[in-house]
């Protein structure tokens, strides 16, 4: 398919001006006549030209898996086979689910040769996305009419949760600067529950620390070093009901819990623990506690392409299906969007979880309820909202003292907050040895 450029249209309202002399004197008449007559020749030769096979190739460089909501360069290189000099502009089809700066590209490209052309894409959705074609518009050598061609270059790209947050947390405990992050170690060194090695006496330790039995044989006095627990299980319960939608920025309350436990999993997986996965309300998946690293893209490709339903939680049915699933004690870990009205199904779950394990409960607050407090009251409608807000956060805070009569272990932050909360709540509990 061929078009007119803006060449074309150039000559030819040069041409209606002509026209428009000639309408006056008949003596131009000649010349417009003439006019009219080199510039279809010269087109129809043009069209011709721009119409022969173009020896265009296209090749996409882009990773298999891409974190969302983090900007992520796409690398296309651009092949010409043919003997001709080319200029074009070129358009990736990208797929709706991301958001791209730097397209369209105009470029010049010499016989065979090559050129390498860069844009963005910022992901705002997970799952699998595909990348169909690139369309680009060839200029004819005279600039009268543009080619629009359709060059093949399928690409398909898994759209996981934010793994990059891993690799900053792996790059921060490395420089032992996690106390940036908000995560705080509150164990002293050579306290815990599990016995590490025999050492020299240091300093700060405690009379129970020291071995007298070593002590005598070496005759010097020699400490107990202990470490915390391993070998433990932790399981997510991941509520994926219509709560979980609620979004306060660009990212959704469900997309932080996803970010969230990806982080929590790998520091428990660095700390020798096994993680395991349970979903419910509409989405129903499973996967048992297993160690060892390379577990983290088993997580991945479990909850890369999952999406909130329009499902209420039933928080006593998955509560009685981890009792059968599971038999051995565990720290369960149930994410969710907790309203008021929640308690009377709630409790009965929890209180049949904690027979066996030791349970965390985090809740996500909306972020516009704080907000909604931070704004000067000025008028009747401000006080209203500011009253209504502290009403309900009143209910909330009674149903969260509820939960705290009944020994539950809970978390009530905004969604930003998640993944640290519950890296220190979990290091807490395994630096108290109550798992």
């Amino acid at each position: 398919m061929i078009i007119p450029a803006q060449r074309l249209f150039i000559v030819l309202a040069a041409i209606a001006f002509i026209a428009f002399y000639a309408s006056i004197w008949s003596a131009v008449e000649i010349f417009w006549l003439f006019a009219l007559l080199i510039l279809g020749i010269f087109a129809l030769i043009d069209a011709f030209l721009v119409y022969r096979p173009h020896g265009l190739r296209v090749q996409r460089d882009i990773a298999a898996s891409l974190p969302l909501g983090v900007d992520r360069v796409v690398k296309l290189r651009v092949y010409n086979d043919s003997q001709r000099d080319y200029q074009l502009h070129l358009f990736d089809h990208y797929p709706l689910d991301v958001r791209v700066t730097g397209l369209p590209i105009k470029l010049g490209l010499a016989a065979n040769t090559h050129a390498d052309l860069r844009y963005k894409i910022h992901a705002i959705k997970r799952g699998k996305i595909h990348f169909s074609h690139t369309q680009i518009h060839l200029l004819s050598p005279l600039g009268f009419w543009q080619r629009n061609c359709h060059i093949d270059a399928s690409s398909e790209v898994h759209i996981y949760p934010n793994f990059a947050a891993v690799s900053h947390y792996a790059l921060m405990a490395t420089d032992n600067r996690l106390s940036q992050m908000g995560i705080v170690k509150k164990r002293r060194r050579g306290e815990g529950q599990d016995f590490h090695q025999l050492r020299e006496y240091q300093q700060g330790d405690s009379l129970r620390q020291i071995d007298w039995k070593a002590s005598s044989r070496m005759r010097k006095v020699i400490s107990r070093e202990y470490q915390d627990e391993r070998d433990q299980e932790i399981i997510f319960l991941l509520d994926c009901g219509h709560r979980m939608q609620a979004q306060d920025n660009e990212l959704s309350h469900f997309d932080h819990t996803l970010n969230a436990i990806l982080l929590l999993s790998y520091v428990a997986l660095k700390q020798g623990d096994s993680v395991g996965l349970a979903t419910f309300s509409g989405m129903s998946r499973w996967t048992p506690p297993r160690k060892g690293q390379h577990i983290m893209q088993q997580i991945l490709n479990t909850i890369y392409d999952l999406q909130p339903t329009a499902e209420s939680p039933d928080y006593s049915q998955i509560a009685t299906e981890l009792m059968v699933r599971h038999k051995k004690r565990a720290l369960v870990i149930l994410i969710t969007n907790l309203r008021d009205e929640d308690a009377d199904d709630l409790l009965p779950a929890l209180k049949l979880l904690r027979k066996r394990h030791l349970v965390l409960l985090a809740s996500m607050r909306e972020q516009a309820l704080d907000d909604v407090l931070e704004i000067p009251v000025a008028n009747y409608n401000d006080a209203i909202v500011n009253s209504a807000t502290q009403h309900y956060l009143q209910y909330r805070k009674k149903t969260f003292d509820t939960l705290k009569q009944a020994k539950v272990i809970s978390l009530d932050v905004p969604p930003q907050a998640l993944s640290v909360n519950l890296i220190n709540h979990y290091l807490d509990i395994k630096g108290r040895g109550i798992l």
